[in-house]
Formats: structure tokens, sequence, C-alpha cells
């Protein structure tokens, strides 16, 4: 089955634009024309991936993007913000709001499907059979890659696929520390255009999700230089 995209647009013309076009890319188009309709049909039918417009009647994009993350059975679907509004200020309330990626328009049909791929990719669709069987743990968070879940002392921590990548690559090599520009290549790979801010709103995200229940904060802040996952040696290692 191919993954399926509910786009979330009110301007009727683009929003046809973009049903003709990802359908002609391989996907499953569904189209919403504002936010309660896009809650709707979520709910009704989980798509693979939304992209979703800032500025849309009723309910913003972005109270949309925070209720999928409220709802247990949309906390991980991937969700790319498409927007006139591109000030840097914007992205980073996108972003935290619980985004995966933020298009500003106007916009290129290829950029736009090259980010919904790549959010697709970081969502789990291209992990391998032998890697999807283990499970990562350091400092009492545990990520399982086969059921794509994080647990801290038994907590369930919700994660959308952004965040989840960005766990893995810090967790995969604890005490490392990562630059802003290799996280970058790691968790959203060199093909697509992310700024080095958009690293930092990330982490700021994974780090309330970690911390929820008033926990010790397990990612390190390395100014100058970039961020690393910290565990006692002790606690560090993988399991099937």
């Amino acid at each position: 089955m191919p993954p399926t995209i509910l786009v979330v647009e009110d301007d009727p013309a683009l929003a046809e634009l973009l049903r003709y076009n990802l359908t002609r890319e391989g996907f499953e188009v569904a189209l919403a024309a504002d936010g309660d309709a896009a809650l709707a049909a979520a709910e009704d039918s989980l798509p693979d991936l939304v992209v979703l417009d800032w500025m849309i009647p009723g309910l913003s994009g972005i109270e949309v993007c925070r209720r999928l993350r409220r709802r247990q059975a949309s906390r991980a679907l991937p969700v790319i913000m498409l927007t006139a509004r591109g000030e840097e200020t914007d992205r980073i309330e996108g972003l935290e709001s619980g985004a995966d990626d933020y298009v500003v328009k106007p916009f290129s049909i290829a950029e736009l499907t090259a980010r919904i791929r790549a959010v697709l990719r970081r969502a789990g669709t291209g992990s391998s059979a032998g890697a999807e069987s283990e499970a990562i743990e350091a400092g009492g968070v545990r990520l399982d890659l086969a059921r794509h879940r994080v647990t801290r002392a038994g907590r369930e921590v919700h994660l959308g696929p952004t965040e989840f990548k960005l766990l893995r690559v810090l967790m995969e090599r604890p005490g490392r520390v990562f630059g802003r520009e290799q996280l970058l290549d790691r968790v959203w790979g060199r093909d697509i255009h992310v700024e080095l801010r958009t690293v930092d709103a990330q982490v700021r995200r994974l780090r309330r999700a970690l911390n929820a229940a008033g926990a010790e904060d397990v990612i390190r802040t390395v100014r100058g230089a970039g961020y690393a996952f910290e565990a006692e040696k002790s606690e560090v290692g993988k399991s099937t």
C-alpha cells in the first residue's frame, strides 16, 4: 500500500495542485480544508503523514499539530508544516508545537516531495529487519526500535519520528558530543536543507518529553560544540 498523505490546505487551487502532484509521485492523498476537518480525518483514518498549512480557518495549523500530539493514536504521526510564515521565530514555534519539518511558501513540488520522503524515512519505513530486532538502553531510557516506543523508568515517553531518530543517534554513542551539523546529516539527511536552529528546537522538544516527570536531564549541552546523551557506563547496553 502506498503511503497516505493528509493535506490540510484551505486554498482549493493549491490543495488540488498538491493532490495531483503527490498522487503522481505515488502517494494516496486526502484533503481537509480546516482544522476541525483535519482532526476528524486523522481520527477517522490515520494517515502516514500530514502536510499542514499554518493559516487555516478555525483551529490554526499550530493548534491542530498540538492536538494531534496529545492524542494517543497520532502522537507519533509525522507532520510537515506548510506556511508563508518564514521568520526564524515562526519556524521554531512550528517545530516546538510538534511539527517534524517546516516548508515555507512559495515552495517547489520537488522540494516538498523530497521532504515528505525524508520524514517518512525518519519515521522508520526504511529500517532493516536486523536493526528492528533490537532495543537500546542507557541512563534508564529504553528505545525499542521494533515497536518505535521509548520508555524511561517504566514510563512511556511519546516522541514524534524526528525526536525518536534524534534520540536514537545520541543513545547509540552515549557520551559522544555531536555537533549540530552532524545531527542534521544523521537525522535529516544531506539531501534536505534544514537550518541549524532546527536542531536546537528539536532537542528542546526531546528534553521536555524525556523530563516530563521531573527526571534528571540526560542530554548535555556542550556550549559551542553540540549535544551528548549522558549515562553511567554500567547502564549502557543493547538488548534484543
